[in-house]
């Protein structure tokens, strides 16, 4: 199985929590704080760990790492029956984010962890066109990614014509919908769309949703980073959902 780094303390942390196959744990000589909390899960968990040089943990990941990485067996996709069966497990109308074509791992993994936060069962993404999981967005998610199912689909309208089929109501974020986001219904079994970041929704999905929403902004700037519009919209369905 290809190996996959788990990068930060956030992330590492929770993947030991969650059980994942690692295989390594690389930690720079001099790391204190939450430092102290992994090498306890490793040591329970029997998970090798090295002391090193900052240089060399540099050169494993470019970007910032927090004095910990971990390798490991990279997260497995769930399918879209798991994801139901969650819902299902829980007694909940399912509630499913599915991403069209985004592209930015940094926005992914937020929307991962704000999923997880807002009781969301799965996230969904097109299996080209799309930013995968990798390790960057393990690292952005803060160990969200060990929680939220996320599956891959090879067709995005047909996988929204099967949930149609289910009575599940499908809810597209897009900027210049005529109803805002607060106005509408979202309580029930629901799948919200967040479009690309720059191009927004493809037109087949656009025309999949049974509604448009849009987040009303007063300021110079007329668009929301995707994570954050997405952050908005699961916290408004979060609410309608428990009141």
């Amino acid at each position: 199985m290809e190996e996959n780094l788990i990068v930060g303390r956030n992330a590492v942390t929770e993947a030991l929590k969650a059980g994942r196959n690692i295989s390594k744990i690389f930690i720079a000589q001099g790391s204190e704080g939450s430092i102290k909390k992994i090498l306890a899960l490793a040591e329970e968990r029997k998970i090798f760990y090295e002391f090193t040089n900052t240089a060399k943990l540099d050169k494993l990941f470019s970007g910032r790492h927090q004095g910990v990485i971990a390798i490991a067996a990279p997260v497995a996709y769930s399918t879209l029956e798991e994801i139901l069966k969650l819902a299902e497990s829980k007694n909940e109308p399912p509630f499913i984010i599915l991403l069209d074509e985004l592209e930015d791992p940094q926005n992914f993994g937020a929307i991962l962890r704000t999923a997880d936060a807002a009781g969301v069962h799965g996230v969904i993404i097109p299996q080209r066109r799309s930013v995968s999981l990798n390790s960057t967005v393990a690292k952005i998610s803060a160990g969200a990614v060990e929680y939220v199912k996320v599956a891959q689909v090879v067709n995005v309208a047909q996988t929204l014509k099967k949930f149609c089929e289910m009575d599940l109501k499908i809810v597209g974020s897009d900027m210049n919908a005529s109803t805002n986001f607060y106005q509408t219904d979202l309580t029930g079994g629901i799948v919200l769309v967040i479009g690309n970041e720059g191009k927004g929704m493809r037109r087949l999905t656009r025309e999949s949703c049974d509604v448009l929403v849009k987040i009303p902004m007063a300021g110079k700037i007329n668009s929301l980073n995707a994570s954050a519009a997405a952050a908005i919209l699961m916290y408004e369905i979060f609410h309608q959902r428990n009141n």
